[in-house]
């Protein structure tokens, strides 16, 4: 996810986190990615203006919500 994001136009840095001991396996045998397990930081660069986001999960609104640093 971090590699795929990196090649994103402008974007000079990222770092992406998933909260592995929320993975629970299903009936099928494996983990499913939800939102509320990723956390992800990500820096652009555009024509010298730098933007910083982050991306976190809000219980409150039950919803990962990105929000500008």
């Amino acid at each position: 996810m971090q590699e795929s994001i990196s090649l994103q136009p402008f974007v000079t840095s990222v770092k992406v986190r998933i909260s592995r001991e929320m993975i629970k396996e299903n009936v099928f045998g494996y983990g499913e990615l939800q939102g509320r397990m990723i956390s992800a930081e990500v820096e652009i660069d555009f024509q010298g203006e730098v933007l910083r986001a982050r991306l976190e999960y809000d219980p409150e609104k039950d919803y990962p919500l990105m929000q500008l640093l």
